[in-house]
């Protein structure tokens, strides 16, 4: 067997929707112990499909909290405990399983985990080597903001992002759909890492305190510089870019199909025209240089467009590549799922479930790196909601079978939620005329072979 980086490592994952359930679900593929805590009447939103997912098949089921396909995707292989943490029984349970864990992820607003005496002042003095890793919107502290409430959506007004995101003269734009919560997940794996090394290394636990608008500011480096620097703020260039031309998204043959390129020097220019059989441009003084080129932008992209409109977007990639030009198709979600170079390095897995699930097999996306010494996998699926109350209460924390039944019988834990409802399931046809599905391909399962 092999041993994975984070055997033997515990994480209680008291967070919601995207940034650190995606960090715990990564955690988990690593080979810790995650255990997702959830309040009765507060289950993950993103248990409710709709706007966070599918359910499998179109079928909610009796059980649609469990189905979700946003949910499967953040908490894979995870352990699932359903705990009412605004009474005081439930919180001494959590205060119990700190002292049996490495690690605490919340994301609360601040004054929350303060209210409930469960903030890392408090939680030290139970372990002081744990590490906690709260995610808010601006941070803890004392700043104006710190209480305020966000989310990704907003959060990329905040740290800059919408400022150079869009096209000239039009309004300000987000960069796709919660960006900055990633820049959160993989900010706190590394934080986790570094704050395991230091425990390992000084016997001492600390405070991992994020704050989601700085995750965001950190890839702004060089507007941050120009504008110290130069005194320009930057602005809205749409798909263009200050040091290369020309580049942009560019039609392929097919509907909606495109091809993404980018040329970095005189000598990538010349190929580009050569491969376009376009030579008239390379000899074109006036595009022989940078500024030049960005100058006549619109009229080289439209000279690129009538080329590129003729062939098959993964074939002008190729094409492209072969002289040296950085390019690559624009896929759809759905030509991620048959794109030969994904499948080479396994990204996307295949989930066995359950067989009383009734979800059978199903594309989860992995992780955007592989170990040469360590074989990674999805180990396995999402939890049910509150599917290891017993286990993890009676055989973890030693509790007795008529203390657990009591908890169950207050609804301190629960597997059914007390709250919420499943998003309508309208058939795909429907789905698509509201534009909430892209296309309908009844043979998309069986293409994919599951």
């Amino acid at each position: 067997m092999t041993t994975l980086p984070l055997d033997g490592i515990r994480v209680l994952d008291s967070t919601y929707v995207f940034a650190l359930p995606y960090t715990g679900g990564q955690l988990a593929d690593l080979g810790a112990e995650v255990i997702k805590i959830e309040g009765p009447g507060r289950p993950d939103i993103t248990r409710g499909g709709g706007l966070y997912g599918t359910f499998p098949d179109n079928d909610p089921g009796e059980d649609w909290w469990n189905r979700p396909s946003t949910y499967q995707l953040l908490n894979r292989g995870k352990r699932s405990l359903v705990l009412d943490m605004s009474t005081e029984e439930g919180r001494e349970v959590f205060r119990e399983l700190v002292l049996v864990s490495d690690v605490v992820m919340e994301n609360f607003t601040p004054r929350v985990m303060r209210r409930w005496g469960l903030d890392y002042p408090n939680l030290r003095k139970l372990r002081p080597d744990i590490i906690m890793v709260s995610n808010t919107g601006y941070g803890h502290g004392d700043g104006p903001y710190s209480s305020y409430p966000a989310q990704a959506t907003t959060q990329e007004g905040t740290h800059g992002h919408c400022w150079v995101t869009g096209y000239p003269n039009d309004e300000p734009s987000k960069a796709g759909r919660s960006f900055v919560d990633f820049l959160s997940t993989w900010s706190a794996m590394f934080a986790i890492g570094a704050a395991l090394r230091y425990r390992n290394q000084t016997g001492q636990g600390q405070w991992v305190d994020i704050g989601m608008y700085q995750a965001g500011v950190m890839f702004l480096s060089e507007y941050l510089m120009d504008a110290m620097a130069n005194g320009r703020e930057g602005g809205r260039i749409g798909n263009r870019h200050p040091y290369r031309a020309p580049q942009g998204a560019y039609p392929a043959s097919g509907e909606d199909e495109w091809i993404a390129l980018s040329v970095a020097d005189n000598e990538q220019w010349c190929s580009l025209c050569r491969v376009m059989d376009r030579e008239d441009l390379s000899t074109d003084d006036r595009l022989a240089t940078l500024h030049g080129r960005q100058t006549r932008h619109d009229e080289i992209d439209d000279a690129i467009s009538a080329w590129t409109r003729l062939s098959d977007k993964y074939v002008l990639m190729h094409r492209l590549q072969s002289v040296g030009i950085a390019s690559g198709p624009v896929l759809s979600g759905k030509d991620v799922h048959f794109d030969p170079h994904y499948r080479s390095r396994n990204f996307l897995e295949r989930v066995e479930y359950p067989a009383e699930r009734n979800m059978g097999t199903r594309i989860i996306m992995g992780r955007p790196y592989r170990m040469s010494k360590t074989p990674l996998e999805v180990r396995g699926p999402a939890p049910q909601f509150g599917q290891d109350n017993r286990t993890l209460l009676e055989s973890l924390l030693g509790k007795s079978a008529e203390h657990v039944a009591r908890l169950e019988e207050e609804t301190v834990i629960t597997s059914v939620p007390t709250t919420g409802e499943p998003s309508p399931a309208l058939e795909p046809e429907e789905l698509v005329e509201r534009k909430q599905l892209a296309e309908w391909d009844p043979e998309y399962r069986l293409r994919l072979g599951i």
